[in-house]
């Protein structure tokens, strides 16, 4: 549950991913992991990491970030060749990445899908674009959330319907609890998630949600609470509808996936502890939960 720190090589990117240390909800490749399992998640982790603060971090214009991400895409196809070419940009992204693709024949496709979410971040937020609903918010989670999900299952050699529909409700439950947990981040970055047309039906728009908004009167503060409350009551029936998945998976992987699942919903209880006001401050998930997500873990 420590920063992770990332970063990206490309000298011609400064600013948009280096060096750059990350809060997160939940560990990764942790001790529960399987050993032989380790490497492969943390190149899987990294890989998505360094794409998403390619697409996020620092001042870089629009064009230069989709540039980069690029120069990215054509490394993953690189790494993926047996050309036995090394990339010069990001080795110490491709490098381990490319021993998993091999090893562990990773699917392309997932890998591909997490670039252009990335992508669509960065044109959606220079276009100042609004999700229009929780189902086209869904469909950008199926590109930047759900092939996490499914590579991590493919390293198990987990591929049954019912398991990849369960891996896809929690990975896009916990990208949703994410984004809810980050207004405070997100909207004066002009990185927009919520959805416009439930905004509509409380009488809101975003602007409403910013610091500056003139309608800070106690009927607005309500509406935002109840969009907010609304939010993350879906993302917990997502979340609670995946997780039997944790319970199916055998041993370690099983015992990691309650806690992922856990930590999510310990994200969402801090969230409605401050009134679902987290347009005005991030809530964490910190050391001092690990005793209780351990008790929920054990009762699941």
């Amino acid at each position: 549950m420590a920063p992770t720190p990332i970063s990206a090589s490309d000298p011609n990117a400064q600013g948009l991913a280096g060096n750059v240390a990350h809060y997160e909800n939940f560990p990764v490749a942790s001790w529960l992991c399987p050993a032989p399992l380790r490497a492969p998640v943390a190149a899987i982790y990294h890989f998505a990491r360094t794409a998403d603060d390619l697409a996020d971090e620092g001042d870089a214009p629009a064009a230069e970030r989709l540039s980069a991400l690029a120069r990215y895409r054509n490394s993953l196809d690189l790494a993926a060749s047996h050309s036995g070419l090394d990339d010069k940009d990001w080795p110490q992204v491709f490098g381990p990445l490319r021993v998993a693709l091999h090893g562990h024949h990773l699917p392309m496709p997932l890998l591909h899908d997490l670039i252009n979410a990335f992508e669509q971040d960065v044109r959606h937020t220079d276009g100042g674009h609004h999700y229009a609903s929780l189902d086209e918010l869904l469909a950008y989670c199926r590109l930047s959330a759900n092939p996490v999900g499914r590579l991590l299952l493919h390293l198990y050699g987990v591929s049954d319907a019912l398991s990849l529909q369960r891996s896809d409700q929690i990975c896009s439950a916990l990208q949703l609890i994410n984004f809810w947990q980050d207004l405070s981040v997100d909207l004066p970055r002009q990185r927009h998630y919520l959805p416009s047309d439930l905004l509509a039906r409380h009488g809101l728009t975003h602007e409403d949600f910013l610091a500056g908004s003139p309608r800070q009167d106690a009927t607005t503060e309500q509406a935002r609470q109840a969009v907010v409350a609304e939010l993350c009551h879906h993302a917990r029936g997502l979340m609670e509808q995946g997780a039997p998945l944790a319970r199916g998976l055998p041993g370690r992987a099983g015992w990691e996936l309650r806690l992922v699942v856990q930590g999510g919903l310990r994200v969402l209880d801090r969230i409605g502890r401050i009134g679902h006001r987290s347009w005005h401050h991030r809530p964490t998930v910190g050391r001092t939960d690990i005793p209780l997500l351990f008790w929920r873990c054990l009762w699941m």
